[in-house]
């Protein structure tokens, strides 16, 4: 047995040993309650999870939210649970869960860096325990699905979804945007279950709902200057290329357009990029391996994995989470409709957003290994993570990774948001532990992932903390330039 295989069947294992708990729990008519982070692959989590205990008959509840803290820990525990499932966090707030939870079965779905180590009596299913990188080769929802298949292996008809996850936290880091590792036999159960195929294509958001002009402006993976957000400009362009945007009287979109069509358009994309002075491996990111779940209807948002992503995400950062984890669970009803126009609201909002941004330079600030976004109280802090991802595929200078907050005036704290390019992690750059480290001393909470990591602070203490971010990743890029 490889290696590999030997770290693979070690994460079953443990996947096994919670999917034990939850069937001895259910079977003996406790309470469930399962608590998921609110973005697309937490809410996939939560989706895969509550599915698997729905099939089960079990009496259970889904609590969303942002981050833990005692205040959500004894929300939960007033609900007098018998099993507590944590999806996509709780490995990263371990001290707060062995405090106040120290006396309850808890099982903890993971794939963010561990901080600490989980009470004995916890059940913690995380790919880092097992040497398998949870930024890349495992999402939160795939550590869900792991578990909700072990249960019973008809919850294989959740496996898209665990796709839809690990897309939506951005894993598709192999060659041409592919998932791979854990995730990949995830893809496997997918396919051989008839509920998902891969093409290589072009990566427009839309591409199977939208005109081409719209599905071309609504891109914001990379954020295409003078034509993300800008509908006529997209037309023009299109145009201009000699690529017709109609067929009589029908709007054409990208699956409609020929091979040679898709060719001109990505290389004109291409210089166009360049031309607005990004590096010309941003452009890379508009053509790769596009997921298509062939059980949901053409001309739908959940048609394309990626776009299925994006909504499921729109409906956590906008408030309306249970919409997405109803979707997850098959309703294509009345949730689907509200969460296709919460969709259309998330779109407009993040176009809004990234225009205030590049209006003037001085939004995005650059300082000596970092760069900066003070959304302050002007960008909604649900929205400066989505924010971020998009930022760091576009920065003049890739080489640094951003840094973005907003304020959340309601608790008087800042809500913290770093990413970082592959290049700079293939370098050993790990910012959930800067951010980890940064935070604690500034009186927070911080933590994630070794290219996508997130805090919480006080806003008092911002500027200390950016300078010690700052500090901080310059001394880990000179020590890395020295060769350790």
């Amino acid at each position: 047995m490889t290696f590999e295989k030997e770290r693979l069947e070690a994460l079953v294992n443990s996947a096994s040993e919670a999917a034990n708990l939850i069937l001895k729990q259910v079977g003996n008519g406790g309470f469930v309650h399962v608590v998921s982070h609110l973005d697309a692959d937490g809410l996939a989590a939560a989706g895969v999870t509550a599915k698997a205990l729905a099939r089960l008959d079990a009496t259970f509840r889904v609590r969303i939210e942002r981050w833990i803290d005692e205040e959500v820990t004894a929300g939960i525990m007033a609900d007098k649970p018998s099993l507590i499932v944590f999806t996509d966090f709780g490995s990263g707030d371990l001290d707060v869960l062995n405090t106040q939870l120290s006396n309850q079965r808890v099982i903890i779905l993971d794939h963010h860096q561990p901080v600490g180590e989980a009470n004995s009596n916890f059940i913690h299913v995380n790919p880092h325990l097992h040497g398998i990188d949870g930024s890349r080769d495992l999402s939160g929802a795939g550590a869900a699905y792991l578990v909700a298949k072990a249960i019973n292996k008809v919850n294989v008809d959740s496996a898209y979804v665990a796709v839809v996850g690990a897309l939506g936290d951005m894993q598709d880091k192999q060659e041409q945007r592919r998932l791979g590792s854990v995730n990949e036999t995830i893809v496997e159960d997918a396919v051989n279950a008839g509920y998902l195929k891969i093409e290589t294509d072009l990566l427009f958001f839309g591409r199977e709902t939208r005109p081409i002009h719209k599905a071309l402006a609504f891109t914001t993976n990379p954020f295409i200057s003078g034509i993300s957000g800008e509908e006529d400009k997209s037309l023009a362009f299109l145009v201009s290329l000699g690529i017709t945007p109609k067929r009589g009287d029908k709007w054409r979109a990208l699956r409609d357009l020929s091979q040679d069509e898709k060719k001109k358009l990505f290389s004109a994309l291409a210089d166009y990029m360049a031309s607005k002075g990004s590096a010309s491996s941003v452009a890379e990111n508009l053509i790769g391996s596009v997921y298509t779940l062939t059980h949901e209807e053409p001309w739908t948002p959940l048609r394309d994995a990626r776009e299925y992503s994006v909504l499921l995400n729109a409906t956590g950062r906008m408030d309306r989470p249970s919409l997405g984890v109803s979707i997850c669970m098959g309703d294509r009803g009345a949730a689907l409709e509200q969460a296709t126009n919460v969709l259309e609201e998330y779109r407009r909002t993040i176009t809004k957003y990234l225009s205030w941004l590049m209006e003037e330079p001085g939004r995005i600030e650059e300082l000596d290994s970092i760069y900066v976004v003070r959304g302050e109280s002007v960008i909604n802090a649900k929205i400066i993570g989505t924010l971020s991802s998009i930022l760091s595929t576009n920065l003049p200078k890739p080489d640094k990774p951003i840094i973005a907050y907003s304020t959340a005036p309601e608790n008087e704290l800042a809500k913290v948001s770093a990413r970082a390019i592959e290049q700079l992690i293939s370098k050993g750059l790990n910012l959930g532990e800067i951010l980890r480290v940064a935070a604690e001393k500034c009186s927070g909470r911080g933590g994630g992932h070794n290219i996508a990591a997130g805090a919480q602070l006080p806003v008092q203490n911002m500027d200390s903390f950016i300078r010690l971010v700052d500090e901080l990743v310059k001394k880990h890029m000179e020590e890395m330039a020295r060769g350790g």
